[in-house]
């Protein structure tokens, strides 16, 4: 008999499982939600717009399937964590989504909008987005996902704010109305037509205001040990590159929702309504009746449901075997159907069967990487810690397992065919990707490769899916496993995917091609580089064996000559065993997420730009949230020393010309607040220092040496290309060294800047104008003013990303801030008595 469960799987992550999601706790919550067969989506922007509470609640405390939906990966966001940018960035919130799923039992799904930066409304985000596009994905992910209830958390108008979640409010609401037509969306190309019964929108964003429904997540759950409001504290904090780490406190704490449209029940008034599933059948006996047009069979799921719950026993658990084989047998005569429910009643049956016989898998192999078009070995030990006999199979093998024993198979496994983060296989078109979205759902699609075992207890099959790793014992993180990935045989990356040059002067630089072996054999490899016109390197071409598997060799070429302006391309390309290699990866690697490599082409684009530097220039530079400048800087021909907040006190900072604040430097460090004095007596005897935006803590005492004032919402100038006025010729700082025109405002990216003051001191002199279509010009985006003898200049200007972009214009910019000398006359003099 064909069985529903051959598919069915329990998949463990590859990192370790929490105690709620084992033995006891797990067993009992499957046990608990073997009856409910509710599916929710939840719909919005972005990574961190979820609800986790309501996710938790619904998930762990009502046994719904309860799905996320973001329309983006968070690319166009600010990274806490490091200064990984752009699509790097969508790998680590994509991945810090799955973390965060892991814990509060929800699902995750992706459209494929690229977040380009922050938007102010709807139409503007849908410029970018083509608005059917995006509909067509959700309407996709809709129609295979089966929801009986939509949420979404935006309300579709400017209340949201960001441009982004009115989009998704809207597209949330049409994908409701339209997924069930097929002329609009062919079945052909979307699915099978899906009428969602329900559609709500999350008002716990907006004070529970206009809720029609509201539910305590603060409620304790005993199985769990917590409440889910205490999960969902925990899901949340995994957002680390946003900073979205919060206590998890316990008592009550309402979500709420409101009825904004139903297909059942129409004639109850939402405000009459007194659970979210409300005339929808969620119980497993209606999944079977429906799917087999007998309720006899229904009924009989139903008892053996029924027995299953009272035969639980947290200390015996295999008197569960019995009644969940008997669930099973009966949820499979639904395997010739495509219902959702009856798939989910399986995969819960099987999970539980699993738990209950007490079956772990290991799946080891070697080591972490292996070449395409490689095969590895791998070890796969089935361990049975339960109290009855289990029958497994691992590909053509088979054994019988005693308990409190284990069975161990020898496999071969083939690399992986890609590797790395998915959507990024082919290049985005505008602001979309352009690969297909995967509709089982990100925990499949990011799904590393795994070793099917298949289980039989009790005279039923269950399947469990275990994913390879490689082990070992890290002497302070103890137990770590990290997932099997494919590489190529030899990978070749360049440091840098940008770099700065300055046209028409003499160049001279090392260039560093990094080689890794994935290769079991030894290998010999020749490298050379693809240099551009105008440029030189050392030696036509580097030879290096590398001896082993993870052997890596850094491959040195000193670069001379002179480049015209322009963009240029330094390839590397290494040959071995008549092999051409021209790929490698970067690796993001942190610990509350999986790792992840990006590759790309071994290409540095070289941004030749003509650039005059100020004479005598030393630079000091404190880093800043998702701050990659400083190295442009000395590309730049800067001499640019690193500067430790907590060492700002104890260095001789007299030897340095300018000191630069990366962006949100002072929300991010304390110390640098506390050493801030230190910093204005070193402007007042001659410094010039620049700092780059931040937010209200811009405002706090002390920061600043003249106040600002940064309103909520805060502004901002998000077209890359507004048009940007000179308002004040007087200031030196668009004059010297580098004359700063049109041209220089050419080809920027995401934004011209972000959290401009809405107000300021009048001792600033603010020579720049600029504001989107359709708004009042701002001249906060630069601000210049004396203090003692030196200069304190303020930008909001977005040079973060422009600078690792390799925009000239801005670097010519950037050179010329480093420069700035502001008027000390009488103004600035008495301004700073004043403040003192």
């Amino acid at each position: 008999m064909k069985r529903l469960l051959c598919a069915a799987a329990l998949t463990l992550a590859a990192t370790k499982i929490h105690a709620q999601d084992r033995g006891a706790a797990a067993l009992g919550r499957l046990v608990d939600g073997l009856g409910m067969t509710a599916r929710v989506l939840v719909i919005a922007a972005h990574p961190d717009d979820e609800d986790t509470r309501l996710i938790t609640l619904l998930a762990k405390g009502r046994h719904a399937e309860t799905g996320y939906l973001s329309l983006t990966r968070g690319d166009g966001g600010q990274n806490l964590i490091g200064n990984e940018l752009g699509e790097a960035l969508g790998a680590i919130r994509t991945e810090e989504l799955l973390a965060a799923r892991r814990l509060d039992g929800g699902r995750q799904f992706f459209a494929r909008a690229f977040d380009f930066g922050f938007s102010k409304s709807a139409e503007e985000t849908f410029q970018h987005w083509p608005h059917d596009s995006v509909l067509g994905d959700v309407v996709k992910i809709v129609r295979a996902y089966r929801p009986q209830v939509v949420i979404a958390i935006w309300s579709g108008t400017p209340a949201d704010g960001h441009g982004h979640h009115q989009a998704s409010g809207i597209i949330a609401r049409e994908a409701y109305d339209l997924s069930a037509d097929t002329v609009r969306f062919p079945t052909a190309t979307y699915g099978a037509p899906w009428a969602v019964p329900k559609f709500y929108r999350s008002t716990s964003y907006r004070g529970n205001q206009g809720a029609t429904l509201r539910y305590d997540a603060g409620r304790y759950d005993p199985l769990l040990g917590r409440s889910y409001a205490e999960i969902a504290a925990e899901s949340r904090s995994q957002h680390k590159s946003q900073g979205q780490g919060g206590l998890e406190r316990k008592g009550p704490s309402i979500v709420s929702l409101r009825r904004e449209a139903s297909r059942v029940n129409a004639g109850t008034p939402a405000e009459r309504e007194r659970d979210l599933f409300d005339g929808v059948d969620t119980t497993a006996a209606g999944a079977v009746a429906a799917c087999t047009g007998t309720a006899s069979i229904g009924d009989s799921l139903t008892a053996a449901i029924r027995d299953a719950r009272r035969a639980f026993d947290a200390f015996h658990p295999e008197t569960l075997v019995a009644p969940l084989v008997r669930a099973q047998r009966l949820v499979a005569v639904c395997a010739g159907t495509n219902d959702p429910r009856a798939r989910l009643v399986g995969r819960r049956v099987n999970d539980a069967l699993l738990l209950a016989a007490g079956v772990a898998v290991d799946a080891e192999a070697p080591r972490e990487v292996v070449a395409f078009g490689d095969t590895m070995p791998v070890t796969v030990t089935v361990y049975d810690r339960g109290t009855l006999p289990v029958q497994v199979r691992v590909g053509d093998s088979s054994a019988t397992i005693a308990p409190d024993s284990a069975a161990v198979f020898r496999r071969r496994v083939a690399a992986p065919t890609t590797g790395g983060a998915w959507w990024l296989a082919r290049p985005r078109d505008g602001d979309m990707f352009t690969v297909p979205v995967d509709v089982r759902g990100e925990e499949v699609a990011s799904r590393p490769p795994t070793e099917r075992v298949d289980v039989t207890v009790g005279g039923a099959q269950a399947t469990l899916l275990a994913p390879i790793v490689y082990r070992y014992a890290d002497a302070v993180r103890g137990d770590v496993r990290r997932p099997l990935v494919g590489a190529p045989a030899v990978s070749v990356t360049l440091d840098n995917a940008v770099e700065y040059a300055r046209a028409g002067v003499p160049f001279a630089r090392d260039v560093h091609v990094r080689l890794r072996s994935a290769s079991t054999a030894p290998r010999d490899v020749t490298v050379r580089l693809e240099l551009p016109n105008g440029l030189a390197a050392d030696s036509a071409a580097r030879r290096v064996t590398l001896p082993r598997y993870d052997a890596q060799a850094d491959v040195a070429f000193h670069i001379r000559g002179t480049i015209a302006a322009g963009t240029h391309a330094i390839r590397a390309v290494a040959e071995s065993n008549g092999e051409r290699f021209t790929n490698g990866y970067q690796l993001v690697d942190y610990d509350h997420i999986r790792p992840q490599r990006l590759y790309r082409v071994a290409e540095t684009r070289l941004s030749s730009v003509g650039v005059t530097l100020p004479p005598k220039a030393s630079i000091a530079y404190v880093q800043g949230v998702g701050d990659n400048v400083a190295p442009m800087l000395a590309e730049l021909g800067l001499p640019v020393t690193m500067l430790d907040p907590a060492a700002i006190a104890s260095t001789d900072l007299s030897k340095f010309t300018a000191i630069v604040i990366g962006q949100r430097a002072y929300e991010a460090s304390d110390a640098l607040l506390a050493q801030n004095p230190w910093l204005f007596t070193w402007v007042r005897n001659g410094g010039t220092l620049v700092v780059q935006g931040g937010q209200a803590e811009m405002q706090r005492p002390g920061v600043m040496p003249f106040p600002i004032v940064v309103a909520q919402p805060t502004q901002r100038v998000t077209h890359p290309d507004a048009p940007v006025t000179v308002v004040d010729s007087t200031t030196s700082v668009l004059a010297s060294p580098n004359r700063i025109d049109a041209t220089d405002w050419q080809g920027w990216v995401q934004e011209r800047a972000r959290y401009l003051p809405r107000s300021y001191d009048s001792t600033y002199k603010a020579p720049l104008s600029m504001a989107d279509p359709g708004e009042p010009p701002s001249r906060g985006a630069l601000l210049v003013a004396p203090y003692g003898r030196g200069t304190y200049v303020y930008t909001t200007l977005s040079l973060f990303r422009q600078l690792p972009n390799g925009n000239p214009g801005a670097a010519r910019l950037f050179v010329n801030l480093l420069g700035a000398k502001a008027s000390n006359g009488g103004a600035g003099t008495t301004a700073l008595k004043r403040r003192r």
